[in-house]
């Protein structure tokens, strides 16, 4: 398999203690941890995972000179808000952020007290920054998209190759996880015309309402859909996936995982690293750098995943464009 690397740019419950520090400074530094995701998702342990191995290699240990903890609001908007003030309250040296909800909470509490984040796709338009190279507040970190939102657009395009008979797309999205989705949705739908299909973006809020989505789109023949890289979608993957092939409708997803769990196409970021390269903005801080000095940076990698398995259930050959192009084929 191979991995396309892009040139990195500057663009412009309760809680469980846990982990990591630094080059021995001289007091014990305290971390906040803000997840939407749930301590029990596999994905969010592995992705936190990747943050907390990225401290430890640059000297950041749990017990020794830092302290961690973690709020995992398991997809609950209210559960969301009160680790937020939670950990606010506790006043700790800095607070890592996963996805655009957490950023959102904490800036609800907080003006002051720093925040990484990651996964997320839209940092001004979501204000959180005033500018990606300088971010000019306590908010800075790494988003889940290149220079441009051209993802929405290329999702487009792979899907209709993949499978040519296609004549509409549907962007699935949740507008309370997805408030960026404008970001996504305006090349998405550009794309249509130039493809030949119809577009439209379809938001959901609950297993029922991704039910009445997939159903209607396979309700006449020709429909696919693709899914925004928010939260929602994230803990939803499993049932997603399971209706797409229920329904027997091609699907491109954001996130490699997607593809492991059956998915048709993943095309997206490598997830991991945002977290690696999180940890070295975390550490850069707690040595006494501002985040408004330290600009937003967007991802290094990315990879198309193609699920051969999947696309024999749908009756699909995959094209030798879209195969030579794989970083990964999964038979």
């Amino acid at each position: 398999m191979r991995r396309r690397r892009l040139l990195a740019f500057f663009a412009g419950a309760a809680f469980s203690p846990v982990l990591a520090g630094a080059q021995a400074p001289d007091r014990m530094r305290r971390v906040g941890v803000l997840t939407t995701f749930g301590e029990d998702d596999p994905l969010a342990q592995r992705w936190i995972g990747a943050f907390r191995k990225a401290l430890d290699e640059a000297g950041w240990r749990q017990g020794q000179n830092i302290e961690i903890d973690y709020g995992w609001a398991a997809g609950d908007a209210g559960r969301l808000r009160n680790f937020a003030k939670q950990l606010v309250k506790r006043q700790p040296d800095l607070i890592f952020a996963v996805t655009t909800p957490a950023v959102a909470a904490l800036l609800k509490e907080t003006r002051t007290i720093p925040i990484v984040f990651a996964v997320v796709s839209d940092p001004i338009g979501s204000g959180f920054v005033k500018t990606l190279s300088r971010p000019g507040g306590n908010v800075t970190g790494f988003t889940d998209i290149n220079i441009e939102p051209s993802l929405g657009g290329k999702w487009v395009q792979l899907v209709t190759e993949t499978a040519p008979a296609i004549r509409r797309v549907a962007m699935l999205y949740n507008p309370a996880t997805a408030p960026f989705a404008a970001y996504f949705l305006q090349p998405f739908e550009a794309a249509g015309p130039e493809l030949a299909v119809q577009t439209s973006a379809v938001p959901v809020n609950s297993d029922a309402d991704i039910e009445r989505a997939m159903a209607a789109l396979a309700s006449r023949p020709g429909g696919a859909f693709a899914v925004l890289p928010d939260a929602f979608a994230i803990i939803h993957r499993n049932l997603i996936v399971e209706l797409a092939a229920h329904h027997r409708l091609p699907a491109v997803y954001p996130y490699r995982f997607f593809a492991s769990i059956g998915g048709l196409l993943c095309y997206g970021i490598v997830a991991e690293d945002l977290f690696r390269r999180a940890a070295t903005y975390v550490g850069r801080i707690l040595k006494g750098a501002k985040p408004a000095d330290l600009p937003v940076q967007a991802p290094t990698n990315f990879e198309l995943v193609v699920n051969l398995k999947t696309a024999a259930a749908l009756g699909l050959t995959i094209p030798q464009t879209i195969l030579a192009r794989a970083d990964e084929v999964i038979e």
